[in-house]
């Protein structure tokens, strides 16, 4: 038996257990970006990409689109509260879906999005992982699509915009308007 940070294999089986999950945990708080991925995956070119994230409150996931080659992801809540914000081409929120682990009636633990909508993904709990799922091959070289009204990732305007798309998931939250409603951007 093989047991390292990465998860526990034996008999062509890997576990990724609590301690797991909390590493990883551990890493994101400690990154700058307040978040840490695990690609469960052993190569780009494998058909099924998959991945562990752990996001922190704060973490900027720059909203992007891939409608060049367009391919859905699922992401599903292993552990704590998520929201997935949709975006018109002028960088207004459409839509915020919310979806977390354990969550109850009108809260469900998994998410799909298409490739060929602005999107970004918002941790509203902290220790939040999640678990994403798309199609291979990954071609790190090919363009992600940003949008000119979401800034740049590292930038000053990133901390701003990832507070304001915080305080407007937690909005939609607190007024039961989760998946509904326009925020201007």
């Amino acid at each position: 038996m093989f047991w390292n940070w990465m998860g526990r294999e034996t008999m062509g089986v890997t576990e990724f257990d609590a301690a797991m999950l909390d590493e990883l945990t551990r890493r994101a708080v400690a990154s700058p970006r307040l978040r840490q991925h695990h690609n469960i995956h052993t190569s780009y070119a494998d058909p099924c990409q998959r991945l562990l994230n752990a996001i922190e409150p704060g973490s900027y996931l720059r909203p992007y689109k891939h409608s060049v080659n367009p391919r859905s992801k699922l992401l599903v809540a292993l552990r704590g509260q998520f929201a997935v914000a949709l975006f018109d081409d002028e960088g207004n929120v459409e839509r915020v879906v919310p979806f977390g682990a354990g969550g109850g009636v009108s809260m469900g633990a998994t998410v799909e999005v298409s490739g060929d909508c602005w999107n970004s993904v918002l941790s509203l709990a902290h220790g939040s992982v999640l678990l994403e799922v798309k199609a291979g091959p990954f071609n790190p070289d090919e363009p992600h699509e940003f949008p000119l009204w979401a800034p740049a990732d590292g930038t000053p305007e990133a901390q701003e915009y990832a507070r304001m798309l915080g305080d407007a998931a937690r909005k939609h939250f607190s007024t039961g308007q989760a998946g509904n409603g326009r925020t201007p951007h």
